[in-house]
């Protein structure tokens, strides 16, 4: 469902909405599952207020858990009675050549993207072609997460409907992929939605191997901005995009919550690790059957 708002015909205002269906987490609307921003669109303070009043509307009507709006600056509204502040967006601005960026890198980083070498790694780029690769490295690292995968299907629509603007990176160590990701280039901005390696092969930096590359391809395409995904402050992923010199930017996540406790609503939340745990033993076969199912309903 989407809400407008508009005056003479010109739509200035919107607000996106997705109402989830789920097991574990119950019935919700947000604004956007599955992606790291959303939330409201609009062109005054006044406008935003009377889109997020409707949507309140909605989720009254819904019956839903609760509203979640994914925000990058906090609006004021009186519904709003619960928020998320714990997460960032890390982005890093990017050089004009990547000449540029190794010098802006630290003699540490270097070091470790160089060992890489020692490993006889090699990368290939390609769209469709590299999808049972990418999707086998990606279904064994969601596994080892303890996160329910999304289905092969998924990532195929993504590549079907960005074109050239969606690409797949895979690292290999004799000739077994051990490393891959998704990268996407819009507007200036390289954002990679999902990177993933194997653990045994940690001792190789494939994973920090492959993100030196990911950086080269967004500099070859034009981009400005290397977008690395949103992280929680201080966490391992937070630390390891920082220290190639990504900035931390607020995730504002408003909620209007009409049942339970918003400490509940996330998958990280206590009485959801110990399914985690369970879940990382599953074999990598099972977990790929019956996780898109699942996975549909954690937003």
């Amino acid at each position: 469902m989407v809400l407008q708002h508009a005056t003479h015909g010109v739509v200035d205002g919107v607000l996106p909405l997705v109402l989830v269906r789920s097991l574990l987490f119950g019935k919700f609307l947000s604004s956007l599952p599955y992606l790291n921003t959303g939330g409201v669109w609009a062109a005054t303070p006044e406008i935003a207020s009377a889109l997020v009043s409707k949507a309140c509307e909605l989720a009254d009507k819904h019956q839903v858990r609760y509203l979640e709006l994914r925000h990058e600056v906090e609006l004021a509204h009186w519904q709003f009675n619960a928020s998320r502040t714990d997460k960032m967006h890390m982005r890093l601005p990017l050089p004009q050549t990547d000449e540029e960026l190794d010098k802006s890198l630290k003699s540490k980083l270097r070091s470790q993207i160089r060992k890489s070498n020692e490993y006889g790694l090699s990368i290939e780029w390609g769209h469709d072609n590299l999808l049972k690769p990418f999707y086998q490295v990606f279904a064994v690292n969601m596994r080892d997460l303890g996160t329910p995968v999304f289905s092969r299907r998924l990532f195929s629509e993504i590549l079907s409907a960005f074109g050239e603007q969606a690409e797949l990176c895979i690292v290999r160590k004799d000739h077994l992929p051990i490393a891959s990701a998704l990268l996407v280039h819009a507007g200036g901005v390289s954002e990679v939605p999902s990177a993933s390696s194997l653990r045994q092969f940690n001792f190789t930096n494939a994973n920090m191997w492959m993100y030196r590359n990911l950086l080269t391809r967004a500099i070859e395409r034009g981009s400005q901005i290397f977008d690395f995904g949103r992280s929680s402050v201080d966490s391992g992923t937070y630390k390891f995009k920082a220290q190639w010199g990504a900035q931390p930017h607020p995730a504002i996540w408003q909620y209007y919550v009409r049942q339970g406790s918003a400490e509940d609503m996330r998958p990280e939340s206590a009485g959801k690790k110990k399914l985690v745990s369970i879940w990382q033993k599953l074999p990598v076969r099972l977990t790929r059957l019956i996780g898109p199912s699942i996975v549909r309903g954690i937003p």
